[in-house]
């Protein structure tokens, strides 16, 4: 059985790791409520954007552009597919980055011939410990994501969707369903659906609008911001839940140190009072001993 010093060491390492995990929750919940202001200040302008995209198609019928899935009756896009993964720099967050490459493995699954480019270094080590095959990575941007590091990201990608060598971009990200739960999705990045820009609600058009040049132009001169609104959305959804799974995995680690503290503490004083025990009667058997010895 340990002894009290041995006990003693074990509650001094708790109590610091204690520490640890507290001040972790304290950074996640800090990080956590940034995330979700830059989201809700950004979020207007993205909105409004979608809004003149929707209101190009209730005013032009077939616009063709190559950002958009064919209409229907047209043969359906063959050719090599992409997907952006985003994942945390590190571990400590619960199931956060395990749910996210669970996606990308069943991605894998139904395209062999996918192209993985991956968001955070946890991402990395993974695909790369098990020889699976990385069209890019990109370092540190899972940590405080930022505009511009949506622009690279989605520069990146349009690139190769515009040359043709890509035909279709997926993201694999986790959202935030709602303020203690989050599921990691896979959605279909580029070419979107006609109809996730179809007219939901809005006044019809009585006057037709006027575009300059032509509305394929116009079109795709906006889709570009898009798609970086849309991975700057997902970054800094991802991000939050990334916190959110920290801070529990944090509160969790907490309680279990300081059921651990209790557990110790009480065998703490059992051995010591076993100890003091053990002198008590040591001393009251020696001096039994003496009096039987003058006795004699």
């Amino acid at each position: 059985m340990a002894g009290t010093k041995e006990i003693k060491t074990h509650i001094e390492s708790v109590q610091e790791t204690r520490k640890i995990t507290n001040a972790m929750y304290l950074i996640a919940s800090t990080k956590l409520r940034r995330a979700r202001t830059e989201l809700d200040n950004t979020r207007p302008y993205f909105e409004a954007l979608r809004g003149e995209i929707k209101r190009i198609f209730r005013t032009v019928n077939n616009v063709d552009s190559h950002y958009f899935y064919p209409a229907a009756g047209a043969p359906p896009l063959e050719g090599p597919c992409g997907c952006l993964v985003i994942t945390a720099d590190k571990g400590l967050a619960g199931s956060y980055n395990q749910n996210a490459i669970r996606e990308a493995l069943k991605l894998l699954e139904q395209h062999p011939d996918l192209k993985l480019f991956v968001v955070g270094e946890y991402g990395r080590r993974y695909f790369a410990q098990r020889n699976i095959p990385m069209e890019h990575s990109f370092l540190y941007t899972a940590q405080n994501p930022t505009m511009s590091r949506a622009r690279e990201i989605s520069a990146l990608l349009l690139n190769r969707f515009d040359r043709g060598e890509l035909k279709k971009i997926y993201i694999v990200y986790t959202d935030m369903e709602s303020a203690m739960s989050f599921q990691a999705r896979t959605t279909r990045l580029l070419p979107f659906h006609r109809t996730y820009f179809s007219d939901t609600g809005e006044q019809p058009v009585t006057e037709p609008f006027e575009f300059l040049p032509d509305p394929r132009t116009v079109l795709n001169s906006m889709m570009p911001s898009y798609v970086s609104g849309f991975i700057y959305s997902a970054l800094i959804d991802s991000f939050c839940c990334e916190q959110n799974a920290r801070m529990t995995a944090m509160d969790s680690a907490n309680q279990n140190a300081e059921k651990l503290l209790g557990e110790l503490s009480r065998r703490y004083n059992q051995v010591r009072q076993s100890a003091i025990t053990q002198e008590i009667t040591e001393v009251s058997a020696g001096a039994r001993a003496q009096r039987q010895r003058k006795d004699r």
